[in-house]
């Protein structure tokens, strides 16, 4: 019997209980199809998607060789309880660790980037002995019990009170910034000694971890400024506290290096990926433990694991995923996309439009800021926006769906985040579409 999407429909509001929704407000639209840099929805309407559906799809939709990895495994072993060793988890292992510069290292798999963010946290504790965990504002972490309490923005507050030990502090965001610098050194040096004076009144020997998001994601793609996170690693050794650095979006491709980390030459204690690392081809998760960490549980037991850690299916084609990187040179193309297609591309839309305040980004992870005033930055819409105040960013979505572009948006931004494999002609096309629907939100600038 043929699923039609009259039923798709149907049995989704019927059934399914969706994320971060008010279940009657929604309308999930169906899709029947993906390949490539596009998918396509049960009405025929194609979309370039410069969302990388929740910015994961990092080799694209369909990628044969990873859709024929799957098949493979799936014909060989399906599945493996965690305590049995399997070829596809120790070679996904092995591969992880030396991209990752950590060669000594262990990885400990989970389904996903919030299941990393805990264990990781667990790991810290336990290695340390301490309890406090420093995490940013601006920044999301998952949506689990402890994940959700280490994240900074709104979708934390229902959440609340929760995990207990989380400290919070401000990141560095140069064009808003919390320190009123007018440098990037400026704000580098301000939010380290912010860190500091924060680390000196907490008890330096209270704290576990200092957890980060390399380059933040859905919460404004903010680039670290020069000196920032190599600052961060200086105070983490001085203090004897964990660096954790979240790559579970800027991992794998995202900003043209395996991860982010490595544009600053800077070496985390622990790192949790994602996402990217398969492109959510199947469910797959974990952290890197550094060789002192993962040493630390050589004769302690790890009190902590679950049923679908190291899953074969989803190593196998984290394997796969890793030799197309390599066999096709994504990771250099993705670099060519920041540097001489979306770059110089966004800069010239900034020039134009009186609604983009600023851009910014590197790979295939940019971020475009839309104020209502240039001078005074005003956003767009305001913090957390919704219904009335969110209008002008829903109008400027429409226009971009109007024209056959998906776009990634989050509070009074659009992000532009494709598939790594996107090719310079696709981008140039998607970008045109954005120059064409930021003239919707030029509408609302004073």
């Amino acid at each position: 019997m043929t699923y039609t999407p009259e039923q798709t429909r149907r049995d989704d509001r019927a059934h399914v209980f969706h994320s971060w929704s008010a279940q009657a407000k929604i309308d999930p639209l169906p899709i029947v199809s993906a390949e490539g840099s596009h998918f396509t929805d049960d009405a025929g309407n194609r979309y370039l998607d410069f969302t990388s559906q929740l910015v994961n799809v990092n080799i694209g939709y369909q990628h044969p060789k990873l859709v024929a990895a799957i098949q493979e495994q799936a014909a060989r072993m399906c599945t493996v309880s965690p305590a049995f060793a399997n070829d596809a988890r120790s070679e996904a292992a092995r591969m992880i660790v030396e991209r990752a510069g950590a060669p000594a290292g262990k990885v400990f798999f989970t389904n996903g980037g919030a299941e990393a963010n805990e264990n990781a946290i667990r790991m810290a504790r336990l290695y340390t002995g301490r309890n406090k965990v420093m995490a940013a504002y601006r920044s999301y972490h998952g949506a689990t019990n402890g994940a959700i309490m280490l994240t900074g923005d709104p979708r934390r507050w229902a959440s609340e009170p929760g995990m207990p030990g989380v400290v919070r502090y401000w990141g560095p965001y140069p064009y808003r910034s919390a320190f009123h610098a007018q440098t990037e050194a400026e704000e580098s040096e301000r939010a380290l000694a912010h860190l500091r004076d924060l680390i000196m009144v907490e008890g330096p020997d209270t704290i576990a971890a200092i957890i980060l998001e390399t380059v933040v994601g859905t919460n404004g793609i903010l680039v670290p400024p020069e000196g920032y996170l190599a600052g961060v690693r200086q105070i983490c050794d001085e203090f004897g506290i964990v660096m954790i650095a979240d790559e579970v979006m800027s991992g794998f491709g995202r900003c043209g290096e395996w991860f982010a980390f490595q544009h600053w030459g800077v070496q985390p204690d622990l790192i949790t990926f994602a996402k990217g690392v398969n492109s959510g081809y199947v469910p797959l998760g974990g952290v890197v433990l550094s060789e002192a960490i993962a040493g630390h549980f050589d004769e302690r037991v790890y009190p902590g694991g679950l049923t679908y850690s190291g899953h074969p299916l989803a190593c196998g084609s984290a394997v796969a995923s890793m030799r197309i990187f390599e066999e096709e040179g994504i990771l250099e193309h993705a670099r060519m996309l920041g540097t001489d297609v979306i770059g110089p591309a966004l800069d010239k839309i900034a020039d134009k439009h009186p609604s983009v305040g600023e851009v910014r980004g590197l790979g295939v992870f940019w971020a475009v800021e839309l104020v209502k005033d240039k001078e005074t930055r005003e956003p767009l819409v305001p913090f957390n926006a919704a219904g009335d105040a969110a209008a002008p960013m829903g109008a400027f979505t429409a226009a971009c769906k109007e024209r056959g572009l998906w776009p990634f948006t989050h509070f009074n931004r659009t992000h532009v985040v494709p598939p790594c494999t996107t090719t310079a002609a696709e981008l140039e096309e998607g970008l045109a579409i954005l120059d064409e629907a930021l003239s919707v939100a030029d509408g609302y600038c004073s």
